[in-house]
């Protein structure tokens, strides 16, 4: 009488589904699936428009340390001034302005009076830097001199942004485009999305608020942002979906970086990621809560 093998078939089945179905679950939760999306989009680009661009793939990892000083301060946000070469984020813990080299050494605190949640930083064209609140939802410009040590809110003016019922999901990240001379600030979620500010509108002050609507982008949230001089593209960094994603300046994914381990030249994934700048010779800087800061250069620099 032959062996019935139908059970054991079925069974080898069951756990191949069970199987197959793990391994989806966890591609969704890791964010493989957006990442796939993205290297698909990525392949569709040609060679000149690549030249043009960011293109991120040719990135890799130049500098991983950590800011001394501020491991109990939570970094969120990040600028770098064209002016004095540095770097600048703010820190939500316990509010300062802090400002260090493209190395990552730390040059002064400057103590943030007034503030609530400071979690963006910007420096326009001139020097001036803008903050935005996240909590109360507000946005502040100032000007620093080499003696400033403190930085009052009661003394600045003071822009509101709407938004109120965002609660502490507002906006996060902030840049400075100057073809436009206007900010760009994302929201972090529930939705995400981008808004343009025009800075400063006609009676100086900024003008209005206008969403870019964006769509169909495979990010989980939204972290910090930034706009790179000389091609005007965007970056989004997304802590999330552990990744840093290019848009050209028609808002259409171009590029994208991994934060994950083992690749981009990283031996540990970026976590926690809430902050990125550029500087006029591509370099990107990244910064992570609490105080980890990242140097992405192009392989062939």
């Amino acid at each position: 009488m032959p062996t019935r093998r139908f059970p054991y078939r079925r069974l080898l089945l069951a756990l191949l589904l069970i199987l197959s179905g793990g391994v989806l679950v966890a591609g969704h939760l890791l964010h493989w699936d957006d990442q796939l999306r993205l290297l698909w989009q990525e392949r569709q680009v040609e060679a000149p428009q690549r030249a043009a661009g960011i293109w991120l793939p040719d990135y890799r990892l130049a500098l991983e340390t950590r800011l001394p000083g501020l491991e109990e301060d939570e970094t969120s946000g990040l600028t770098w001034n064209p002016l004095t070469g540095t770097l600048f984020t703010v820190t939500g813990q316990n509010p300062h302005l802090v400002e260090f080299t493209t190395r990552g050494v730390v040059l002064r605190r400057i103590r943030l009076q007034g503030f609530s949640d400071p979690e963006a930083v910007e420096a326009l064209d001139d020097g001036r830097l803008v903050i935005v609140d996240e909590r109360r939802h507000l946005l502040t410009v100032f000007s620093l001199t080499p003696d400033t040590t403190i930085i009052d809110l009661a003394l600045l003016p003071v822009y509101e942004l709407g938004f109120a019922e965002a609660g502490n999901k507002g906006f996060e990240g902030l840049a400075w485009n100057s073809l436009t001379q206007s900010l760009l600030l994302a929201k972090e979620r529930d939705p995400y999305d981008l808004f343009s500010l025009p800075f400063p509108g006609e009676d100086g002050a900024p003008g209005a608020l206008a969403t870019l609507n964006l769509q169909h982008l495979p990010l989980r949230d939204l972290s910090s942002v930034a706009i790179d001089p000389r091609s005007g593209h965007t970056l989004l960094l997304s802590d999330e979906s552990r990744l840093l994603l290019e848009l050209d300046r028609q808002g259409r994914p171009f590029s994208f970086l991994s934060l994950w381990k083992g690749l981009n030249g990283l031996s540990q994934s970026i976590e926690q990621a809430e902050g990125v700048t550029m500087d006029l010779d591509g370099n990107i800087y990244l910064v992570g809560e609490p105080n980890r800061f990242y140097v992405f250069s192009k392989a062939s620099n």
